[in-house]
């Protein structure tokens, strides 16, 4: 039997870790800077800040920010705001679920801890919309729709069709004007910083869209809605083109030099903005045309979702690799994955990066 040569790891090159020793540390970038130095979730949020750090400070990168997930429900809406503000993002791609409780802070309302002592049927009964240990109230929602239909009344696309981003942009102007509360699409109007909604349907936004569509067809007809079937009703299509989203993005997209993703969750925004590097490449392959096609190089993403189900929310950047998404890190590709909840780690993320950028 053949004895073992034992290996030292310096010897091999091996980057030895060191004890994480808070007596040291004097503020948040050390501290990350001190986890980076440990294992398991502290080593990956340490990771994450030297790349958020890197891709902040190159000029020719530009970041998208994908959310996904209660994240304002969550109260982390003015972090979003700060990250905007500190020319941190260039574009958003979310949920309109995350736009829309957002909305509620914009015009000054609130949302409320739940009492787990209340019954759901009950909450329904009161006008409550549980979110897990979270409370959004109906009439939150229904003023939320109130300054949808102001904006769909007020402003019109100069061809007349809506799209997410026309929307969203519209929705900031009109709360900068009533200057009631900070908020994501305020900052992004204030900042010129487009926010996508891909799934624009599957959101209060998107039924308040419908309904105001459908609202104004019935009034045109002058219609006895009360004796109307839903074959009567669900007719009207609003004048909305998903694919007008698609396409700006793709030009937004394709004017940077390099590229960065902060990804929080995942879902339909992650996969959404991620797309955009196989949707040059088929673009090619089937046109004729010789775009370069874009590739992320950098990338952090803050989700709980394992890989082992195999969905995209829970898939690695490597994976991402194999569909032309990212750059591969032999190439220079910087990634970092930190499965951790976001309300815990992405607060203390953002801190040190505020911090250290000044």
């Amino acid at each position: 039997m053949n004895k073992r040569a034992l290996h030292d790891g310096q010897d091999d090159g091996l980057v030895p870790l060191e004890s994480l020793s808070i007596r040291d540390v004097d503020s948040f970038p050390q501290l990350l800077r001190a986890m980076s130095k440990t294992a398991f979730g502290g080593r990956q949020l340490g990771e994450a800040f030297d790349i958020l750090l890197e891709m902040s400070r190159q000029d020719s990168c530009k970041v998208v920010l994908t959310l996904s997930g209660a994240m304002t429900v969550a109260k982390q809406g003015r972090l979003v705001c700060d990250m905007i503000d500190q020319g941190l993002v260039h574009a958003i791609v979310a949920t309109g679920a995350l736009i829309a409780h957002g909305l509620t802070e914009s015009i000054g309302l609130a949302h409320y801890r739940y009492d787990p002592t209340k019954s759901d049927e009950d909450l329904f009964e009161q006008g409550y919309n549980r979110i897990y240990d979270t409370l959004e109230m109906e009439s939150n929602l229904n003023d939320v729709e109130r300054l949808v239909r102001a904006v769909l009344t007020e402003q019109v696309p100069e061809d007349g069709v809506w799209s997410s981003a026309r929307l969203c942009h519209d929705l900031g102007q009109k709360l900068c004007d009533l200057a009631e509360g900070p908020g994501i699409l305020r900052s992004a109007f204030e900042q010129n910083v487009p926010v996508f909604i891909p799934a624009f349907t599957d959101s209060e936004i998107g039924l308040d869209v419908s309904t105001w569509a459908m609202a104004s067809a019935l009034r045109a007809e002058g219609a006895d809605v009360a004796t109307l079937q839903p074959d009567d009703i669900f007719q009207t299509v609003p004048a909305f083109n998903p694919f007008l989203d698609l396409q700006e993005y793709a030009r937004f997209i394709g004017t940077a030099q390099e590229l960065g993703i902060l990804t929080i969750g995942g879902g339909v925004p992650r996969n959404w903005s991620q797309q955009v590097g196989p949707y040059y490449d088929i673009t090619n392959a089937r046109l004729g045309t010789k775009l370069t096609a874009p590739r992320f190089k950098y990338g952090v993403r803050i989700c709980p979702e394992p890989v082992h189900w195999g969905g995209l929310s829970g898939c690695t950047y490597s994976e991402g690799v194999s569909w032309g998404k990212f750059v591969p890190p032999v190439e220079g590709g910087r990634y970092a994955e930190v499965y951790a909840d976001a309300t815990v780690v992405w607060p203390l993320l953002m801190k040190a990066v505020f911090d250290e950028l000044g």
